[in-house]
């Protein structure tokens, strides 16, 4: 089959777009699935995207290494599912609709039709599928062009009645199990967003560098023995500041009380450098001398203040700290610490502890409530300078600074969060706790301290926040009776419909969703009365942690969903995970199976880029600017626990230093394949023979070696590898060394070497590996290379190991050469007479080294000195000298090859064809008229010319030099 000759200037864009109709015309995809389908099974588990927004580079990446992965498990002939995930529900979708609806607030939501809550919701619910149908499409789209492969229409949905419903028996099992209950805790909230923020989902990255106005406050001391002393503390959000109820000290440490400005104050001995400029001690105690001391407060006569005071009886008081709840510091602040057990999750956990009453003073659009007098309606950003300001008027205020620090921000939306004292719905992690961190322990985590990650996680998790005040995700299957205080949990659709006692014949041909699902009412098991559903929504994550059942028929064919469970393999982001996707699979597969639900995991990404850090490179730019292949190698040769530089300057380095060169291979073989194919009579030289052994060895070791590098999801030293191999071993040395060859056997070895090549790169760069392999492939191989098996990993022979270290000793001999060649300002074009080496190596070696140094004669020499006449080479610990003196014909020899690469420069420039012979026009003087003549026969034979004209004049300033003298040359085809 005769080959079609590469373009060296191929449009890869466009090279994709055709393989993409290759496949799609040949259905390549679906019959590598009926070529695998029985075999034995590969079970990867897709962490479903977002869909949201279509797809930038970021996301390329982890899609890139779940495909690669497939492909390669394909290619050893695993049955697998295909299955793509689109995660729905929550309130990165509600988000997005707000921005398209123009809508601040949930008001404004339930005011989309005025006056109709019911209509506005259902509406807006309606326009979060609407998005997510529009962008789930997008992505498949996209992901297609990226070159993954899936089963598109047999995507799972996040927001699908199935997804839903498996969640609700899952939740009816923990409630089973008493686990499930109703907290009443102070939680961070989004006041844009208007719903709790659990811990899981304030990753490290949401924590953002924000400058705070910080105020130091005086409370005075209610007693005679300390009259006219103040309690100094330091805070951050004056906001919290109406919410205080008591003064937290630590009864171990060293107070003092300080004088300045004919003002007292109590404070932490170790800090008072830091906060006065001229303090004067007057008396120093124990933290637990001032443990129960009655103060006031500026803020004790607001009405809703009073109210929860009279209420409980209570009156300001200073407190011990508690070192593994609030510790008191010795760095910062006063060393007297502002509780506010209705606005501060730890003062809570105190306040608890304590029997401390709480003043939750922010609604849910963080707005002071009423009764705060002119607080009330006000922000809590607004509430902080309202507050500093009578501070500093009533003489309570200290002084002020601004104070940089991390602060926790909202996940989607990015506005600061505050502290609301809230009813929300918990999972207890007490009885889950200890087996969820057993059954981690039994996963492969890579990298490996993705381990200690997520056990670090699980010990110090609190319990699992579930629910959301929100419209558009999983509705939360909860009835809770409000006159007897009973609450229950439905576990399925037929148990919602036998239990239905009003709004089922409305509800049922409606998904899950609200508002459809908050017109069914129940009966209350204890009372008898008739209960409705909690409004509030689930937690997303719940959604994504049981696809291992919804989408396996976990609850329909549990025999046939454990063939595919667990998952041998998922592959998603660090360290976000470990608090979401990781957590809730773990956490809801120990509930329903006390089961891994994957064995492996793999780190996809270090810092992503979003769309709201305003970073996101779209995909769809990306890939019809530089390409697929070019963004999957990027991927995959880029360290997995370092940052990606993403760009298109990076993009094209890594194109020109590694897809280029495999290109330039490729092209190299298409182009004088056919032209030396027909001389099968030419015999290769013994040492020629050699190197094509030592080619197909290396090969061999890199299949080998990738092979053991992706059992361990460990791509990147696959990559390295591979790269190593391409530059280093098949186009620097091995292809350098023969492109000179005619013979046949030289091209059948460097196919063979092309094919398996291929076939260990078709998982990585689909697209380039797939056309190639279409040119080059055999009559037997498929239709397709990603139809093709897994290359065979040969038998290593007795002599591959002495051929493979022999080489590499030849080669550190050649840079020893190349480095005292440098050092004499000899170029490697220029034949040198004669050579020595500090070791002996066998004479077909010998052979190799001779003809890479160009050198005439090399022999062997364990003492090498350097003198006037001899230069001194070293790489590591090889030596070699080399004879500088050139005799008049050996100048010659050097001048014909710089000749030679003169006119096959003008022929690669004039884009001419091996066998396309040319006529030389050549304008010199007399002496190189003479070398011309002379070495004629080789310079006709390796540059396919066939007749010398002589000129008396040329025109072209174009020359080379040559001997210190100028030779014209052009160049034109026979006959034109």
């Amino acid at each position: 089959m005769k080959l079609q000759k590469a373009n060296p200037k191929q449009d890869f864009i466009q090279l994709e777009h055709k393989i993409l109709n290759f496949w799609k015309k040949n259905k390549i995809f679906v019959k590598l699935q009926n070529k695998n389908k029985g075999n034995k099974k590969w079970s990867f588990l897709d962490g479903p995207i977002t869909a949201n927004n279509p797809m930038g580079v970021h996301h390329a990446w982890g899609r890139t290494l779940k495909d690669m992965y497939q492909r390669y498990k394909a290619m050893q002939g695993y049955d697998q599912r295909y299955q793509n995930g689109f995660d729905c529900q929550g309130l990165w979708v509600e988000v997005e609709v707000e921005k398209e609806l123009n809508l601040k607030t949930k008001k404004d939501i339930e005011n989309l039709i005025p006056n109709d809550s019911f209509a506005s919701i259902s509406m807006f619910v309606d326009k979060c599928k609407e998005r997510v149908n529009k962008y789930s499409k997008i992505q498949t789209e996209q992901s297609i062009r990226l070159g993954q492969w899936m089963n598109w229409d047999d995507s799972y949905f996040t927001n699908s009645e199935e997804n839903n419903y498996a969640i609700w028996a899952f939740l009816k099992k923990c409630y089973d199990n008493k686990w499930l209950y109703k907290g009443y805790d102070t939680v961070p909230w989004c006041p844009r967003c208007g719903t709790a923020i659990s811990q899981h989902e304030i990753l490290s990255e949401e924590y953002k560098e924000i400058v705070h106005t910080s105020v130091y406050v005086k409370f005075p001391i209610i007693s005679k023995e300390h009259q006219n002393e103040n309690l100094l503390v330091w805070t951050t959000t004056p906001w919290t500041l109406p919410a205080n109820i008591a003064i937290v000290i630590d009864p171990k440490k060293e107070y003092v009380l300080v004088e300045e400005n004919n003002q007292k104050y109590w404070v932490l001995e170790k800090i008072v450098n830091k906060i006065f400029t001229s303090p004067k001690i007057l008396h120093k105690v124990i933290g637990l001398k001032l443990i129960g001391l009655k103060y006031k407060s500026f803020f004790q006569d607001l009405p809703a203040v009073k109210k929860v005071f009279e209420k409980n009886n209570y009156q300001y008081r200073t407190i011990a700290s508690d070192d593994l709840i609030l510790p008191v510091s010795d760095s910062e602040g006063t060393g007297l610490i502002h509780c506010a057990t209705g606005a501060g999750a730890e003062d809570r956990a105190l306040g608890i502890k304590e029997k401390l009453p709480a003043i939750s003073p922010l609604n849910e659009s963080g707005e002071y409530f009423e009764d705060y007098n002119h607080y009330s309606g006000k922000s809590s950003k607004k509430v902080s300078e309202i507050v500093i300001k009578d501070l500093a008027d009533n003489g309570f205020l200290f002084k002020k600074q601004d104070y940089k620090h991390q602060y926790p921000t909202c996940w989607r939306c990015k506005e600061e969060l505050v502290f609301r004292l809230v009813d929300e719905w918990y999972i207890s992690m007490d009885e889950l706790r200890k087996p969820m961190i057993e059954i981690t322990k039994k996963i492969n985590w890579l990298p490996e301290y993705g381990l200690n990650r997520e056990i670090d996680w699980l010990n110090n998790m609190h319990d699992w926040l579930i629910s959301k005040k929100r419209y558009w995700g999983l509705s939360l299957p909860i009835f809770e009776c409000p006159k007897c205080g009973n609450f229950e949990v439905i576990g399925s659709k037929q148990e919602l419909r036998k239990r239905a006692i009003e709004g089922w014949d409305k509800f049922q041909h409606h998904s899950p969703h609200r508002p459809w699902i908050d017109l069914i009412k129940i009966k209350c098991s204890k009372c008898g009365s008739k209960i409705s559903r909690i409004k509030d929504v689930g937690n997303p994550w719940l959604d994504a942690g049981i696809v291992p059942y919804s989408t396996m028929e976990y609850f329909k064919n549990k025999s046939d969903w454990g063939k595919w469970f667990p998952a041998d393999f998922i592959c998603e982001s660090l360290p976000g995970q470990f608090k979401n996707w990781f957590y809730s699979l773990i956490a809801m597969s120990t509930a329903l199976e006390n089961k891994e639900p994957f064995e492996s995991v793999r780190d996809e990404k270090g810092q992503e880029m979003h769309k709201s850090k305003g970073n996101a490179i779209w995909f769809d730019e990306a890939a019809e600017k530089i390409g697929s292949d070019t963004m999957r190698w990027m991927y995959v040769n880029s360290h997995p626990y370092r940052n990606l530089k993403f760009g298109y300057n990076n993009a094209e380095k890594a194109k020109r230093e590694f897809i280029l060169i495999l290109w330039n291979i490729y092209c190299f073989y298409s182009t004088y394949k056919n032209f030396y194919n027909k001389n099968n009579n030419i015999k290769p030289k013994k040492f020629e023979e050699l190197l094509d052994k030592w080619i197909l060895i290396k090969t061999n070791k890199l299949i080998k070696n990738v092979e053991n590098d992706f059992n361990k999801f460990d791509h990147y030293s696959a990559s390295q590898k591979i790269k190593n191999f391409v530059i280093n071993d098949l186009s620097t040395w091995y292809l350098r060394i023969n492109r000179k060859r005619e013979d046949s056997q030289f091209y059948l070895v460097l196919q063979e070497v092309l094919l398996n090549l291929l076939k260990i790169l078709s998982p990585i760069m689909p697209f380039i590996s797939e056309e190639i392999f279409q040119n080059i492939k055999n009559k037997d191989n498929k239709k397709s290379i990603h139809l093709e098996a897994w290359p065979k990993i040969q038998k290593e022979k007795s002599e591959d190991k002495t051929i493979i270290e022999n080489i590499e000793i030849v080669r550190s001999f050649l840079k020893a050469i190349y480095s005292a060649r440098e050092k004499a300002k000899i170029k490697v074009r220029q034949p040198l007479q004669i050579a020595k080496i500090s070791k002996k190596i066998d004479n077909e070696y010998l052979e190799i080294l001779k003809n890479q140094s160009n050198i005439i004669e090399i022999t062997i020499d364990e003492n090498l000195k350097e003198n006037s006449i001899w230069k001194l080479g070293q790489n590591d610990s090889e030596k070699a000298i080399i004879n500088t003196k050139i005799s008049y014909s050996l100048l010659e020899e050097g001048a014909v090859r710089d000749i030679i690469r003169y006119i096959q420069s003008l022929r690669k420039k004039f884009k001419l064809q091996p066998g396309e012979n040319v006529e030389i026009e050549v304008f010199a003087n007399d002496k190189i008229k003479k070398i011309l003549n002379k070495y004629q026969k080789e310079i006709f034979e390796k540059t396919f010319c066939t007749k010398y004209i002589f000129l008396k004049s040329i025109e072209e300033e174009s020359y080379i030099d040559i001997l210190d003298n100028k030779l014209f040359i052009k160049i034109k085809k026979n006959n034109v």
